[in-house]
């Protein structure tokens, strides 16, 4: 890979503020300040925002010569439980930057072109999900219901304006539910936990990692995974059109700052979940599901033209469901800092651009087993997982957490989450217990819960 020398990068970024209308001169001798809106209780936005911070990474990429030579930076890191007030924050000049999810990012887009003269701009991608898993619709763990058809005149709690509350309007377009099938109510993540831990709503739909932490925690179980819609799950970036314009090589070197926090994760998975669980108080077992081998997420913040068209339906959901305001995409989306980003660190941003990871890559990957202060053990099967958990436990070791992947979509569950198939001396995991019954019935096998298999 060929490295750029100190005059091609300078070369490069002076192109780049060039094209942002932005003259080379005169240096600036001020502070500037740079607002982040963050999402510390979502997955899929930690490489934006939580890891960068944890790390402090930005520091370390922020310019500092030419004529940002004498410029102090104030950096002011804002947590919310969701997209929808960041994009409120950021039109109030409040935030520069923004993470968030693949539906707020539409909505961000739409609501800045209804202003009169402030803008937003699509700067990268953070991680994704092929077919979509990452939201969910959770019930509680004692519920009778183990199908959103259930659901029909009950009340489905959601954090309106999130990636979630987009799902479920796809969700009710794609089986042809009318507008009142469910009442839905407003519910940020925390309140709609502690609705679903003591009884009070039929239903909660919340974006990553809400519904796996509640399966963790033991009070909810999953009955529908964003991953059955089989559209990408993304988030993604957002910056104000005029920060960006007139500090181009800041919004490049955040974007540097956020490449290196994906590969950081990407490094080494379980340090990565064990760290972020410190920063952000999600148990580390719930994070290591999402950002390991075969994990939820996979980083990459290059502009894939699925994704842009996977924002393109988004945002068609939301003008039918929601009566989402136009938005036009051609000024909205704005690769070139990424690139530039890319260039500056040596990297090849057009073969990662070509790059796709799939779930079902991950059926034949080795199960798990996280035993506590240790390595993670890994195995060829499940029958063979479940023979050591067995071992483990009657030595008296502490079991953190054991994963294996569902037979249908490749996903990675929580080993006591999964509905088992026996088939012999062989066990198929999965999901829903509506695809492990129809696995049984088709192999004249026997579906089983976690607590019965590590019985047998």
């Amino acid at each position: 890979m060929r490295m750029l020398g100190k005059n091609g990068v300078r070369a490069s970024l002076m192109a780049l503020c060039a094209a942002a209308g932005v003259a080379a001169t005169p240096a600036y001798s001020k502070t500037i300040t740079i607002g982040i809106g963050i999402q510390n209780m979502c997955t899929d936005t930690y490489q934006g925002g939580t890891i960068i911070r944890g790390l402090k990474l930005l520091p370390k990429y922020l310019p500092h010569d030419g004529k940002y030579k004498d410029v102090k930076y104030k950096i002011v890191w804002r947590n919310y439980d969701s997209g929808g007030p960041i994009t409120n924050m950021m039109i109030a000049g409040k935030l520069a930057f923004g993470v968030m999810g693949d539906y707020p990012l539409v909505v961000n887009g739409a609501k800045f072109q209804q202003t009169r003269g402030e803008r937003s701009l699509m700067i990268s991608f953070t991680a994704y999900n092929l077919d979509g898993a990452g939201n969910g619709i959770v019930v509680p763990v004692k519920s009778d219901i183990y199908s959103v058809d259930q659901l029909k005149g009950k009340t489905v709690s959601v954090p309106v304006g999130s990636a979630a509350w987009g799902m479920l309007f796809n969700m009710m377009k794609e089986k042809h539910y009318p507008k009142d099938y469910f009442h839905m109510i407003n519910q940020g993540p925390m309140v709609g936990i502690a609705a679903i831990a003591n009884d009070k709503v039929a239903a909660h739909a919340d974006f990553c990692p809400m519904s796996e932490l509640m399966e963790y925690k033991g009070t909810g179980r999953m009955i529908y995974n964003g991953a059955e819609a089989g559209i990408p799950y993304l988030h993604g970036v957002v910056v104000r059109k005029s920060f960006a314009e007139k500090y181009p090589e800041v919004v490049v070197g955040y974007l540097e700052a956020l490449i290196k926090a994906g590969q950081w994760v990407q490094d080494d998975p379980q340090h990565a979940a064990k760290m972020i669980s410190k920063w952000t108080m999600i148990p580390k077992e719930v994070l290591y599901l999402y950002f390991s081998k075969g994990g939820y997420l996979t980083p990459d913040p290059t502009f894939k033209p699925k994704f842009i068209k996977t924002l393109a339906y988004d945002h068609e959901v939301l003008m039918k469901y929601a009566n989402m305001p136009p938005l036009d995409f051609k000024p909205w989306v704005a690769p070139q800092y990424l690139k530039a980003a890319y260039k500056k660190l040596g990297l090849n941003y057009e073969q990662q651009l070509k790059t796709f990871y799939h779930p079902k890559e991950n059926i034949h990957l080795p199960d798990e087993i996280w035993i506590n202060g240790e390595k993670i053990h890994q195995y060829a099967n499940v029958a063979e997982m479940l023979k050591s958990y067995a071992q483990y436990k009657k030595a008296g070791k502490t079991i953190d957490a054991t994963y294996v992947y569902d037979q249908k979509t490749g996903l990675k569950l929580f080993g006591k989450n999964a509905f088992y198939v026996e088939d012999g001396k062989t066990f198929d995991a999965f999901m829903l217990k509506s695809e492990a019954d129809k696995y049984a019935k088709a192999h004249a096998g026997k579906v089983m819960t976690f607590a019965e298999v590590t019985k047998a």
